[in-house]
Formats: structure tokens, C-alpha cells, sequence
């Protein structure tokens, strides 16, 4: 049995994946903002380097960190404000940082960590600048990261989900244009649903998949690097 933590466990990936890993016997510790969605074992504002960093000293020997953080905006640059931009970089980057930064300094003995970022962050799409800035970044910080502590067997991987049925979603999903196009962008022409996304991070944390670190694993049915027609 594993004791995993899984940061910002009220999103809907979050859910899926806990529900997944208990399934399989192992402990699972949560946290999120707040006790709304589900009763944490612990409230957390991830942005904060010294909150995530006492989570992670109480949660005890983890084998495994999952930060399932982030937000959504669609708009053009021109049209993000300021405000609008910190709290996308926060959600999806601040976090991913200080779950690295607490966890080179707490898992000493080596374990997998791993980062959500987007397709977004590795195509052109259009009004997603905020967000494609925030989740490239993401892939960065964990590139480097699995360089810097790979001496020590601490993993560091990344997913990049195409379009997936969330709540934070449920604005394209919900509409009909909105969702027509966004399927005829995705080779498979369906969205993802959370517990694929789910899947491939329990994968991830599992040690039978242990010499994968440093890799960023598109889960987005074909809408990164497949170019398709839109028929």
C-alpha cells in the first residue's frame, strides 16, 4: 500500500483519481481550498510555499504527489486583465512550483510526482494565452525538476489533457457551438472524460513505472499534434 497525496482533491479529476487510488488500497491524503465539495484532510491555499510545505511534513513518508490545481479563462491578451493573469499563473504554475519545492524537500527517499499541465500549452489555440502560458511554464518546471532530482529517484512527470468534462469546463460543453468546434479540433472527435485523466496519473504514480521521469504525456485525442479536417 502507497500513501499518496493528491493536492486540490474537490476537482473533478481530483475526485476521479483519489476514488481510483483507494480503490487499489492504497492511502490517499487530500487537500482543497475549502470543504464544499468534499471534507479534506486538510484546507490548503496551494499558492502558499509554507501551507503546502507543513502539508507536506505532516502527511509523513509519501510515496507519491499529485497537484491537480488550475483554472480556465478563454480570451484574447488584449482582453486579460491583470488580475485576471495572476490568478491564472497562481492557479496552474504557483502551485505546480511549490509542490515541487516541497517535495525535493520532503521526499527524500525518491517517490513520483506529477503535474497537470495542457495541449494547450504544445498547439496553438486561439484565446488561451493566460492559460497556455501558465501550463508551458508547467512543463518546464518539470523538465527541470526531474533533472534536479533524479539522483535522489524523485520522478517528476506531466499530462497535457485536450478538452475533458469537468466543472470548469462545463461553459464549452454546454454549448453547442462552442462544443462543435472543439470536437472537430480533437482527431478522435469526443472529449475526454476524468477518469482517463484519472488513469494515466495513477500510471504515473505507480512504481511498476518507475524509469519514467521528465516526460510530458499528451492525453487529448489527437488535438496537439494531429492535424485533421474539420469534416
Amino acid at each position: 500500500m502507497a500513501n499518496y497525496l493528491v493536492i486540490a482533491a474537490s476537482s473533478t479529476i481530483g475526485q476521479k483519481l483519489v476514488a481510483e487510488l483507494r480503490q487499489q488500497g492504497h492511502n490517499v491524503i487530500t487537500t482543497a481550498r475549502d470543504n464544499s465539495k468534499i471534507t479534506p484532510d486538510f484546507i490548503l491555499d496551494a499558492t502558499d510555499f509554507h501551507a503546502v510545505d507543513k502539508v507536506f511534513a505532516e502527511a509523513g513518508q509519501l510515496d507519491g504527489v499529485v497537484n491537480c490545481c488550475g483554472s480556465l479563462l478563454l480570451k484574447p491578451a488584449h482582453l486579460t486583465s491583470h488580475a485576471q493573469y495572476d490568478q491564472v499563473i497562481a492557479a496552474s504554475l504557483t502551485t505546480a512550483f511549490a509542490t515541487v519545492r516541497s517535495a525535493g524537500n520532503h521526499m527524500r527517499a525518491g517517490g513520483s510526482v506529477v503535474l497537470i499541465s495542457s495541449a494547450a500549452a504544445q498547439t496553438g489555440i486561439s484565446n488561451h494565452e493566460a492559460i497556455a502560458a501558465a501550463k508551458a511554464g508547467v512543463i518546464g518546471l518539470m523538465r527541470s525538476a526531474a533533472a534536479t532530482y533524479a539522483s535522489i529517484n524523485l520522478r517528476f512527470n506531466a499530462i497535457a489533457p485536450g478538452l475533458v468534462d469537468t466543472c470548469l469546463t462545463q461553459n464549452i460543453i454546454n454549448n453547442p457551438d462552442s462544443l462543435k468546434f472543439s470536437l472537430s479540433m480533437h482527431a478522435l472527435k469526443r472529449i475526454g472524460n476524468p477518469e482517463e485523466i484519472a488513469g494515466l496519473i495513477a500510471f504515473l504514480l505507480n512504481p511498476a513505472n518507475s524509469w519514467i521521469t521528465g516526460q510530458i504525456i499528451g492525453i487529448d485525442g489527437g488535438l496537439a499534434h494531429l492535424k485533421v479536417r474539420n469534416s
